[in-house]
C-alpha cells in the first residue's frame, strides 16, 4: 500500500468515527427531549389527579356537613315533637 492509500484509509475511517459520533449525539438528544415531554406529561396527569382529588375530597366535606346539619334539625325537630307529646301539649 502507498502512502495515498494509507492516507486515504485514515480520512475514511476518521469521518466515519466523526459521523457516527455525531449521529449518537443527535440520537442522545432526541432521547432527552422525549425523557422530558413524557416527565412533563406525568406531572400534568399528576396535577389534573391531585386537582380531581382536592375537589372530590371538598364535595364529599361540603355534602357530610350539609347531611349533618339536616340530621342535627330533624333530630331537634323529633325530640321536640317527642317532649310535647310527653307534657301533652
Amino acid at each position: 500500500m502507498g502512502i495515498t492509500r494509507i492516507t486515504s484509509l485514515v480520512i475514511v475511517l476518521t469521518t466515519a468515527t466523526a459521523l457516527a459520533a455525531f449521529a449518537q449525539e443527535g440520537t442522545l438528544q432526541d432521547v432527552k427531549q422525549g425523557a422530558k415531554k413524557a416527565g412533563e406529561t406525568i406531572k400534568d396527569g399528576l396535577e389534573t389527579a391531585s386537582d380531581t382529588t382536592k375537589e372530590a375530597a371538598e364535595t364529599v366535606g361540603e355534602k357530610t356537613k350539609e347531611g349533618a346539619k339536616t340530621a342535627g334539625h330533624k333530630t331537634k325537630k323529633a325530640v321536640q315533637k317527642a317532649k310535647a307529646e310527653a307534657t301533652g301539649d
